[in-house]
């Protein structure tokens, strides 16, 4: 493909690093909320340097070292962003990290802080916890103050969430997930990126004026929740959807950003990335995650 030109509110950017995230695997399908033309590269998130700006972009400069977001693109040498969405890497952020930082960590922010409003001394419960955004919800939620309840499918990716810092582990393959959570206390705040039947169960779960976080659908199945349950539990159904925050609220946005880059610098969130591929590889990596064999996060390196 050529190399893409930036409009005018837009940077181009040398890629160096690139995130693999779960919607990858639907853009490729065609069943993504948006569809671009072929022929197009997957990827959402980057870091690499500034090539050039568009004629609108005057806060950056031709060799800035940034990540950014984009909806697709980013499994390429080069990858257009808007500079909305387009940050600054600061000094002693390893570049890799920063990689697997916005459509994981920023996604769960938005969830947890501006969505959810979780409070400190809280419980989340966190479904497809040993994932990539169940991993930054995990930490977050820990970093806010919540008890975290980390909801997983396997034995191994319940030591994973452990070792990822969860107060309690639920595996809901072998334990009944409402029963579970309700032995557990229950939950104020449902982090669920999973869907399926699963969903219904943990929404059963939550205590009354609880907030059920609809993150993504990495089952494959959308699930149809008894409206009964919201009003018998005075709880919410509450949708979360990333790539509109960051379009239309660019400023709110960047303060999550901030603030997840300050984390990181001060080594109080962590990124877990569990294996790393060559650009050519990434085909593999776009199947780990839809076979969900993934713990933590894939990155690429271009």
């Amino acid at each position: 493909m050529d190399k893409p030109i930036p409009a005018k509110d837009e940077v181009l950017i040398k890629v160096d690093y690139c995130g693999v995230n779960f919607p990858d695997t639907l853009i490729v399908q065609g069943k993504y909320q948006f569809q671009p033309e072929f022929p197009f590269a997957p990827g959402g998130e980057v870091t690499g340097t500034v090539v050039t700006a568009g004629s609108d972009v005057s806060h950056f400069k031709e060799g800035d070292v940034v990540l950014a977001a984009m909806g697709w693109g980013g499994f390429a040498e080069y990858a257009v962003a808007k500079a909305s969405n387009t940050f600054v890497i600061p000094h002693g952020v390893e570049h890799k990290a920063a990689a697997a930082l916005l459509e994981t960590y920023a996604t769960a922010i938005y969830a947890l802080i501006d969505r959810g409003g979780l409070q400190e001394a809280e419980t989340l419960a966190v479904l497809g916890a040993a994932g990539g955004t169940g991993t930054a919800a995990v930490q977050l939620g820990k970093q806010l103050g919540a008890r975290v309840i980390a909801c997983v499918s396997t034995e191994e990716k319940a030591k994973f969430a452990k070792a990822n810092g969860a107060d309690e582990v639920i595996d809901y393959t072998s334990d009944d997930l409402k029963r579970s959570l309700k032995d557990l206390g229950g939950c104020d705040v449902v982090f669920d990126p999973v869907g399926g039947e699963n969903a219904e169960k943990a929404f059963r779960g939550l205590k009354p004026n609880g907030r059920h976080l609809v993150v993504g659908f990495a089952s494959g199945n959308i699930p149809r929740l008894p409206w009964n349950l919201p009003l018998l539990k005075s709880a919410s159904i509450v949708g979360v959807f990333w790539g509109h925050f960051w379009r239309n609220r660019a400023e709110e946005n960047e303060k999550n950003v901030r603030q997840l880059l300050q984390w990181l610098a001060e080594g109080k969130i962590k990124p877990h990335i569990t294996q790393e591929f060559r650009l050519e590889e990434a085909v593999q990596g776009l199947v780990d995650i839809a076979e969900r064999r993934v713990k933590g996060k894939i990155i690429l390196k271009v």
